[in-house]
């Protein structure tokens, strides 16, 4: 447990360019999930704390010419940049404190510190470059048309818990590019590396109130950005249940909005990709990567695994092996593979669906259970052996529904248009992967895939540039590239008359 100078309540309120407790005086715990214990403590805002810092945005978007969408665009993209060379002077202790806050390994917290700062560069590249206008012609030399795009106004920006800081990036950095203002709520269970984001924007130099988060529980605080008739776009990622009470508690204000909720991502591997020593490794190594990264808690996990009949027990045989092998523990001690869920609710979520996969005949190949101190697997904290489940099929709900834990379901093909039905056979469709050594079949398969990232002989990488969303029950909109951009922005058709005349339609 930290000490108690680690746990002294912090005002993680900023709403006006001040840092609040909230207005309840209430306050949160947040626990370390590799024990169990509460390390820090932050303020609990509830709908009163959300008003206030709505008012702060919107009085800092509606400004005077000072006012932050009048803010000239290369001084919008010179703060970005500088906000980017503080998170790589803080790499360290961001990195540790996402580690800690989040569950997962050092080196993903840092790895995460340097995706963050490549996306407040990407955005700051891209605003900078862009033309003032689209001229559009009019067909006259009297008449000056032109397209142009302006900031949505206030932005409310809800983000999960598996990704904290790269999540807030994500939607900060495009908003403050666009000359938006914004709230943010973080999630009430790892809020601490969006607060630090929070102080380095107003390092950075950021005027009061662009900038404002409230630290506080969705039913009330997330709950209150997304009804508020002030706030004009509203961008959440997390679960689909809470992604369509979003939905619904905007549709009254027709305010813009931008869901991203989750994927039950397919990973296809075709024999062939197996067909060599080094080409079987790959394959089995990558399918580790994809379910079993972050303990699984990742949007765009591949936790469903379609491997061709053919090669299916070799290859599970081998994935097994190597997954009973992964080394579970604390984030930060050396050479820990896999960290532990974040609470303990979303380990018993994953206990529940690997009970009932098993009651509907999947085979369990490993994992299966909370570690035994007897393997020399930690015994404190939310940890979760690394699971297989074999014979799989799709009416099982742990094929169906987003486990978001270290759980792997496998399921087999025969044929290339067998396997492609299994991997679009899904409600989701936010990413995909698919493995072979034939290029023709490789273009094929991704080009049938109804999901909105797809890997050919990878899976997990994104690009800042490249648009980032899903199809179907996925969400809507798109993060990062340019339609990450344009997500906080409205789009205005501005008509000049050079000569105007007379039109003489009413003779009078």
């Amino acid at each position: 447990m930290a000490d108690s100078t680690e746990r002294k309540a912090r005002s993680t309120i900023h709403a006006g360019g001040e840092w609040l407790e909230a207005v309840s005086g209430a306050t949160r715990d947040i626990l370390d999930p590799a024990d169990a214990e509460p390390f820090a403590v932050v303020a609990e805002g509830d709908e009163k704390d959300a008003d206030r810092a709505v008012e702060a945005a919107r009085r800092a978007f509606d400004g005077g010419e000072g006012a932050w969408p009048r803010t000239p665009v290369a001084e919008r993209a010179a703060l970005l940049r500088r906000v980017a060379a503080l998170l790589v002077r803080d790499r360290e202790r961001l990195g540790l404190m996402e580690s800690r806050d989040a569950g997962k390994t050092l080196e993903e917290g840092r790895i995460d510190v340097d995706c963050v700062a490549d996306a407040f560069r990407y955005f700051a590249d891209l605003v900078a470059a862009e033309a003032p206008g689209r001229v559009v012609d009019a067909g006259s030399p009297d008449i000056h048309s032109v397209v142009v795009h302006e900031p949505v106004g206030v932005c409310a920006l809800i983000t999960p818990w598996n990704y904290p800081l790269l999540q807030a990036s994500w939607k900060i950095a495009p908003a403050l590019a666009a000359g938006d203002t914004f709230v943010i709520k973080p999630s009430e269970i790892t809020p601490l590396t969006t607060v630090a984001l929070i102080e380095l924007l107003v390092e950075a130099g950021l005027p009061a109130g662009v900038a404002n988060i409230v630290t506080g529980p969705g039913h009330t605080v997330g709950a209150r950005l997304a009804e508020h008739p002030d706030v004009d776009l509203v961008s959440f990622t997390g679960g689909l249940a809470s992604g369509t009470k979003v939905a619904r508690a905007a549709a009254p204000t027709v305010k813009k909005v931008a869901l991203e909720l989750g994927g039950k991502n397919p990973n296809v591997v075709f024999a062939d990709a197996c067909a060599t020593d080094e080409g079987f490794d790959t394959a089995v190594d990558q399918a580790l990567n994809a379910a079993f990264i972050h303990s699984g808690q990742v949007c765009s996990a591949g936790s469903r695994l379609i491997v061709e009949e053919s090669v299916h027990e070799r290859f599970v045989t081998e994935l097994a092996r190597r997954a009973r092998k992964i080394r579970l523990g604390r984030g930060t001690e050396p050479g820990v593979e896999c960290g532990p869920l974040v609470s303990e609710q979303q380990r018993a979520k994953t206990e529940s669906y690997v009970d009932s996969a098993l009651a509907e005949g999947a085979v369990l190949r490993c994992g299966g259970r909370r570690p035994d101190p007897a393997d020399d697997r930690p015994a404190g904290g939310y940890f979760y052996e690394p699971t297989v489940l074999d014979h799989c099929n799709r009416q099982m709900r742990v094929v169906r529904e987003e486990v978001f834990g270290p759980v792997l379901t496998v399921e087999t093909f025969r044929t290339e248009h067998e396997a492609v039905a299994l991997a679009n056979d899904t409600e989701y469709g936010l990413a995909g992967a698919v493995w072979t050594a034939d290029a023709g079949r490789a273009r094929r398969v991704a080009g049938r895939l109804r999901h909105g990232t797809v890997w050919i002989n990878d899976f997990h990488p994104y690009l800042p540039q490249a648009e980032w969303g899903g199809f179907g029950r996925s969400g809507t909109g798109r993060e990062l590239g340019p339609a990450g951009l344009a997500e906080y922005r409205e789009t205005k058709h501005v008509y000049q008359n050079l000569a105007p005349r007379p039109v003489r339609w009413f003779a009078g």
